[in-house]
Formats: structure tokens, C-alpha cells, sequence
């Protein structure tokens, strides 16, 4: 005789230490539904933006998140310069491309090692995370700090690359290529992996595209978007780089579409560093920012992350509004878990890369 009983879950997140809450409508051991509640942290981030300067603002907003906390002053500087119409030098988009494949890197590693803890494979997980500590190193020896970068400003970035630091950059991603193609081996292959993941947490092409998802959810689904493709910005137009998809549309696919688009990622890398131009990396003088709209768009490591700015002329912003990934993705957990097992839905919420830090800004 089944029996059906909603199960709390939260407001401790399940797969990542951070605040959510879900009723879960379970019949047995399987999931009939789900319902999210949101909300525990809000920190009031936009609310504070308009109390500070434009510049004041750009560390702020590294303090959203710190796995995406370079996409978020990035993006945040594209609105500022596409409103006061200012000119980044190329070698700075260089530069700004280099510093957001790296975050991407070290983001794709810290998700796929935590799939690997919760599927009880802990040596895989504390692999992941030695492997992940590449880029760790890579980000302190370039920009002298291991989480917020601190690279970008309007107008350009902060920090250049001489040619000793892009020697060291090179060795970090050389290094990188076995650890991640051996990484990827085992994800692929290992029993226990495949077992806990595959065919777990589904989310078909039509259902990807109803939700909207975005980033790796998307393609992992079958939804090839991209926006360093579909809309570039920075340097991205001048690079080659293939756009990971799938159509599998569970966890597995996900995890094995991060780490592709890490090696993807290297390749960027690479290019950056041999097309490099010379030159300045930030704009001269200071262009006042005046009264308009602006947006503007990146591919974070979550997917698509877009920043909405409103002046009246000041130096603070009348109104900063941003729209994470994750806002986009958690609604299709709802697709994710039905039928599911009760022990597959942290899985499943980790396969989203949630972020909600991003998320209660």
C-alpha cells in the first residue's frame, strides 16, 4: 500500500551548504513533486549598488558570488561602458576573456568534484579538487588572489600579463590537459558514477526551451546557446572554440559537458595568450556616465548573466538589476526530480550548479 507525505527539505541546501527549501511530495521512495521556496538570505546587493559610485560598485558586485566573480564586475562594466560609450583597448578584452576562462575552469572542476562527493565517491571529489587547485594557483600567481580576481575596471582591466606570467600560465594549463582528460575518463566510465547519474534528473530539448534554462543545463540538454557564440562580446569573436552540446539531458551529460568545456576553455586560453595584442589595457581619463538605459550580456559559468543599468547623471546608478543563471534553471527542477528517487535529489540539484549567493543578491 503506497503512501504519499510531503518531505521537507532545507532550508540548509541539500547538495551545496547554502539556503533553499523544497516540500517535496514523495509516494514511497519516489518523488511526485516539488515545490521551492526562496528567500532565506537576501542580502540587498541591488538596493546598496545605487548608495555606491560607479567604481565602488565594481567590488561590490566581485562580492555577488565568488565562483562567478569575475563574469559579475565584467558584465557589470559592459553596461557602464556601453552607456557612456567608452572604448576598451583589444588587449584589455583579451585580457578580461582570459581572466573569465580561468573562473570558468576552476567553477566546471568545484561542481564536478562535488557530484563526485555526493554519489559517495570521496577520493574522486578530493581528486577533482587537487586537479581544481591548477587553476587556483593560476589565479594567485596572475592576479595575486585565488578567489575575486580584482582584474577587471571600466574601461579596461587592472592587471597585464607579461611574458613571464603568460610562461607560468601556460605551464598551469599544460599541466592541466592529462589531469582533465584522466578526470574525464572516469566520469565517463566508472560504474558507480554512471550508475548514480545516468538517466537521472531528465530534462528533454522541449522542456529545456520551455523553462528557458541556461548555460550547461541548456546544452546538456540539447539547446546549443551560447552567448559567447550568439552574441560575442569581449574578444570572443576573434577566437575558435566549439560550443559543447548534448542530448542526454540528465546529470551525467551535464558533468561530462563541464569538463569538455574546460578543455574548451584551455584552448580560449591559449589563443588569448598567442593573439594577444600590445598595447594599453584600460581607456584614459575618466567619461562621465550620463542619464540612459543599458544592458549587458555574458556567458557565465552558470549560463547567460545580464546586468540592467539606469543613470539620471550621477555618479552612483539610479537603478542595477541583474538576472542570474540560476533564477533561469531552478524552476526545471520541478521537470528534473518528478518520478525521481528521494536519494538521486541532491544529485540533481547539484547537476544545476546552483548558486545561491548569485541568486538572493
Amino acid at each position: 500500500m503506497s503512501e504519499t507525505y510531503t518531505l521537507p527539505i532545507g532550508p540548509l541546501h541539500v547538495a551545496l551548504e547554502e539556503p533553499m527549501y523544497f516540500d517535496i511530495k514523495v509516494e514511497g521512495e519516489t518523488v511526485q513533486g516539488v515545490e521551492l521556496a526562496a528567500g532565506h538570505v537576501h542580502r540587498g546587493m541591488e538596493a546598496l549598488a545605487m548608495h555606491r559610485n560607479y567604481f565602488q560598485n565594481i567590488t561590490l558586485t566581485e562580492r555577488v558570488c565568488s565562483l562567478c566573480s569575475n563574469s559579475h564586475p565584467a558584465t557589470f562594466c559592459m553596461a557602464v561602458e556601453n552607456l557612456a560609450g567608452i572604448e576598451v583597448p583589444m588587449r584589455a578584452q583579451y585580457l578580461r576573456v582570459i581572466a573569465d576562462e580561468v573562473k570558468r575552469i576552476a567553477s566546471h572542476l568545484f561542481n564536478v568534484g562535488i557530484m563526485a562527493h555526493l554519489t559517495g565517491f570521496d577520493s574522486l571529489f578530493m581528486h577533482a579538487m587537487e586537479v581544481r587547485e591548477l587553476m587556483q594557483d593560476a589565479k594567485e600567481g596572475v592576479y595575486g588572489n585565488r578567489m575575486n580576481l580584482g582584474q577587471c575596471t571600466i574601461g579596461g582591466t587592472r592587471t597585464d600579463i607579461d611574458a613571464d606570467i603568460a610562461r607560468f600560465l601556460r605551464g598551469q594549463l599544460e599541466a592541466l590537459k592529462p589531469q582533465l582528460a584522466e578526470l574525464y575518463g572516469v566520469f565517463e566510465r566508472d560504474p558507480l558514477i554512471r550508475t548514480r547519474t545516468r538517466g537521472i534528473g531528465l530534462l528533454s530539448e522541449q522542456e529545456a526551451k520551455l523553462h528557458a534554462v541556461v548555460g550547461p543545463v541548456a546544452r546538456a540538454s540539447g539547446v546549443a546557446y551560447d552567448l559567447r557564440r550568439k552574441a560575442p562580446y569581449a574578444a570572443y569573436d576573434e577566437l575558435r572554440f566549439e560550443v559543447q552540446s548534448d542530448t542526454a539531458g540528465d546529470v551525467h551529460s551535464r558533468a561530462l559537458l563541464r569538463l569538455r568545456e574546460a578543455v574548451e576553455s584551455i584552448s580560449i586560453v591559449e589563443q588569448c595568450l598567442d593573439q594577444m595584442p600590445e598595447g594599453p589595457v584600460k581607456s584614459e581619463g575618466f567619461v562621465a556616465v550620463p542619464a540612459g538605459e543599458s544592458v549587458a550580456r555574458t556567458e557565465a559559468p552558470r549560463g547567460e548573466l545580464i546586468y540592467y543599468l539606469r543613470s539620471d547623471g550621477s555618479d552612483t546608478p539610479q537603478r542595477l538589476k541583474w538576472r542570474v543563471p540560476t533564477y533561469m534553471n531552478w524552476e526545471a527542477l520541478q521537470v528534473m526530480m518528478a518520478g525521481c528517487q528521494v536519494a538521486d535529489i541532491p544529485l540533481i540539484v547539484n547537476s544545476i550548479d546552483p548558486c545561491i549567493s548569485c541568486t538572493e543578491r
